[in-house]
C-alpha cells in the first residue's frame, strides 16, 4: 500500500502534526527525565509517549477516512453521555491537577471535559450550519447553542475554570464566523463581560474565610483567587521570586531566561529538575530553555498555520457543517496552545492547561488526535469537492491517465 494512500487528507496538515509528534517526543524525553529517579525506568516518559502517539496515529488514519457528514450523529449520541460523565465523575472521579478523572483499564484514566468540549464543537456546528440562510443565521441558533455550551461549560466550570473559559471563547469565536446576528453577538457580549465581573467580584473580594468558598460547588474558587494572586504579586525582578510560593513560575521564567536565544540543545535543561510539571503545563519553557526563542517560536508557528490551513479547508467547502466543524476543532486546538504558552512565560496565572500533542498525555493525545482526524477528513471531503467542480482540474487527470496509457502502450509494443 502507497503512503498516499494511507496518509489521505491536506499534506500540510499532517506534516503539522509529525513535527509536533517529532518535538514531543524530544521533549518528553529530556523534560520527563524527573520521572526516572520516581520510579519509571529511563526510558519508560520516552516509550510511553511514543506508544500514544502511535495509537493517535491510528485514530487519525480511522477517523479522517469518515465522511464529515457522520460527524452529525456525534452530538445525537455523545451530548447526554458527555453530561452523565461529567456529573459522574463530579461524584467519584479522582482529583488531579484543577480537573477530575475517571478510571479506565490497564490503570489508565482519562478528563470527561476532554470529550465534552469537542461533543460541544461538533453541536454548535451542526447548529450554525442547519440555520444558516444567505442572509446569515437564523437569530434561533444563539439559544440551542448558549443551552449546550451552558450546561456542558456549568459541569466543566465547577472543576476547571480555564477548560470551561476556553470552550466558551471558542463557541463565542464559532458564532462570529458563522455570522450571527450582530445585535444577539452585542447583547452576550454585554452579558459576558457583566458575569465575569460578577465572578470576579465574588471570588476576589470576600475575605479568604468567607462562606462564598464553603457553599456547595465552589470549592475551586480559592484556588481560582490564590492563583490570580500569585500572578498579580509577582516580583520585577527574578531574583526576588518566593521560590516556596512561585515556585512552578519562578523556574520556569529561569528556563527562558538562561536559554541565552539558541537554547541549550535537547536533553541539556537544568529547570526541568526543579519543575514538577515539565513535561505538562510548562513544557514550553523546557523547549525555549533547549531550543531557543527559534524553536519556542517554530512551534508557535506550527500552530499558526494549523488554524490558518484550516481556514483555507473551511473555504473549499460547498457545505457548512464541514466548514465550521474545521475551523472549530482549529480554534480548540490553537487557543489551548496559546493559552499555554501564555502559562508559560508568565503572561497569564496558571490553568493547568497542556500543549496539545506535545505534552505528557494518555487518553487527552488520543482525543486531540481525533481532533486532528476530524479536520483531515474535512480536508478530503473539501479536495474531492474542489476537483469535482473544476474543470481543469478533471482535464488535467484525464491528460496524466491518456499519458500513462500511451506509455503502456509503447512499452508492450516494444
Amino acid at each position: 500500500m502507497k503512503l498516499s494512500n494511507l496518509f489521505k487528507g491536506d499534506p500540510v496538515i499532517w506534516v503539522i502534526y509529525f513535527f509536533l509528534c517529532a518535538i514531543s517526543l524530544i521533549e518528553i524525553f529530556s523534560a520527563g527525565a524527573q520521572l526516572s529517579f520516581s520510579g519509571e525506568s529511563f526510558w519508560a516518559p520516552l516509550e510511553r509517549q511514543a506508544l500514544f502517539l502511535g495509537l493517535g496515529t491510528v485514530i487519525i488514519i480511522f477517523f479522517h477516512n469518515i465522511p464529515p457528514r457522520f460527524f452529525k450523529i456525534i452530538p445525537i449520541i455523545m451530548l447526554p453521555i458527555s453530561a452523565i460523565l461529567l456529573v459522574l465523575a463530579m461524584i467519584v472521579g479522582s482529583k488531579n491537577d484543577g480537573g477530575r478523572w475517571l478510571p479506565l483499564p490497564f490503570g489508565l484514566s482519562f478528563q470527561p471535559s476532554e470529550i465534552a468540549k469537542g461533543v460541544v464543537i461538533v453541536s454548535v456546528a451542526l447548529v450554525l450550519a442547519r440555520l444558516q440562510r444567505k442572509e446569515g443565521t437564523e437569530s434561533r441558533a444563539i439559544k440551542y447553542i448558549l443551552v449546550i455550551t451552558g450546561v456542558i461549560g456549568f459541569l466543566i466550570l465547577t472543576e476547571n475554570f480555564s477548560t470551561a473559559a476556553l470552550l466558551f471563547l471558542v463557541v463565542y469565536l464559532m458564532m462570529y464566523i458563522g455570522r450571527v446576528p450582530w445585535r444577539q453577538m452585542l447583547k452576550l457580549s454585554g452579558a459576558l463581560l457583566l458575569g465575569v465581573i460578577a465572578v470576579a467580584a465574588v471570588v476576589l473580594l470576600p475575605p479568604k474565610d468567607s462562606f462564598v468558598y464553603k457553599l456547595p460547588m465552589t470549592h475551586r474558587a480559592i484556588t481560582w483567587r490564590n492563583r490570580i494572586e500569585s500572578h498579580s504579586a509577582r516580583p520585577a525582578n527574578p531574583k526576588d521570586y518566593d521560590y516556596q510560593n512561585h515556585r512552578q513560575e519562578a523556574h520556569a521564567n529561569l528556563a527562558i531566561v538562561t536559554s541565552n536565544y539558541v537554547g541549550k540543545m535537547p536533553g541539556n535543561s537544568e529547570q526541568r529538575d526543579f519543575l514538577a510539571l515539565a513535561y505538562a503545563d510548562f513544557i514550553y519553557s523546557i523547549i525555549i530553555e533547549e531550543m531557543g526563542l527559534w524553536g519556542g517560536g517554530f512551534v508557535a508557528f506550527l500552530y499558526i498555520v494549523l488554524l490558518f490551513r484550516a481556514g483555507r479547508i473551511a473555504s473549499r467547502c460547498e457545505r457548512n457543517f464541514p466548514a465550521f466543524l474545521a475551523m472549530g476543532l482549529a480554534l480548540l486546538l490553537v487557543i489551548q496552545a496559546m493559552v499555554n504558552m501564555f502559562v508559560a512565560t508568565g503572561l497569564i496565572p496558571v490553568t493547568g492547561q497542556p500543549l496539545p500533542l506535545i505534552s505528557r498525555g494518555g487518553t487527552a493525545t488520543l482525543i486531540t488526535c481525533m481532533y486532528f482526524g476530524m479536520i483531515l477528513s474535512v480536508s478530503r471531503y473539501a479536495r474531492k469537492t474542489k476537483e469535482r467542480n473544476d474543470p481543469f482540474d478533471r482535464g488535467r487527470k484525464a491528460a496524466a491517465a491518456v499519458a500513462v496509457e500511451d506509455s503502456e502502450d509503447v512499452e508492450k509494443a516494444e
